[in-house]
């Protein structure tokens, strides 16, 4: 840890990246600004620091063996945790793929390590539970045969089966459900997920909406539950109820 005495609640991140450099400057960096920092070359090696409960995961996308997106796709699928991938500089393609795959955000090289920590810190935010709120009963909301409950951070399809959903597509969902039958706009969409900071222009925002439907569309088999509203937003095509 380079003599960098981290507390026993400081945010653990891991970064996973081949050049051995760029890996220790950035790592450096972020213990200078109380991070609990873990180190990895690739996807082998970071087995081992992801078993000691990392938050969130900097992922570079270009690593020997198996690349950034096939890595991001696995722990997508065993894990909440949240994931930023390091991209080429400009390459909007690694971007959106990063994305479709379940990363939460994503840097593009060369990048100022100040937007780094920036980035990780909204991130951090956005993975606290939110305080559950003093509505009767916390209740679930339904629709169509779904139960979201925003309590348990769930939900359940009609066939009783759990959908996992990543911690943007969950905040999505629960602001297309409240209030219930509205359009909500691009704007209010991207301050429910990622804060005022977020522009509403950002294609990141579709990506996330687009993976949200194909979970809730289930390859086919549900119809399209939520509805694009040119020039405005999004919002659920049935009305949902909200009820225990």
């Amino acid at each position: 840890m380079n003599g960098w005495v981290m507390a026993q609640d400081s945010p653990r991140i891991l970064i996973v990246e081949d050049d051995a450099d760029l890996r220790e400057t950035v790592a450096c960096y972020l213990e200078e600004q109380g991070f609990h920092v873990f180190r990895a070359a690739d996807g082998l090696t970071m087995e081992e620091p992801l078993a000691q409960g990392v938050q969130v995961v900097l992922l570079d996308v270009n690593l020997p063996g198996e690349d950034g997106f096939s890595l991001a796709r696995g722990l997508r699928n065993r894990s909440r945790v949240g994931i930023i991938m390091i991209t080429g500089r400009g390459d909007l393609v690694d971007r959106v793929v990063g994305l479709e795959v379940g990363a939460d955000d994503y840097i593009g090289k060369p990048f100022q390590l100040r937007e780094l920590v920036a980035r990780i810190k909204a991130l951090l935010r956005r993975l606290q539970p939110e305080p559950a709120p003093p509505a009767p009963a916390q209740g679930c909301v339904r629709f169509d045969g779904w139960v979201l409950d925003p309590a348990r951070h769930s939900l359940t399809a009609p066939d009783g089966a759990d959908v996992g959903l990543t911690t943007t597509e969950f905040a999505i969902l629960c602001r297309l459900a409240s209030p219930p039958g509205q359009t909500v706009s691009r704007q209010a969409l991207s301050e429910a997920v990622k804060g005022r900071d977020w522009s509403p222009f950002e294609r990141s925002l579709d990506v996330h909406v687009g993976n949200l439907r194909r979970k809730l569309e289930g390859n086919g088999r549900h119809p399209r539950l939520i509805k694009s509203i040119h020039g405005v937003g999004y919002r659920l095509a049935v009305e949902p109820t909200a009820g225990r």
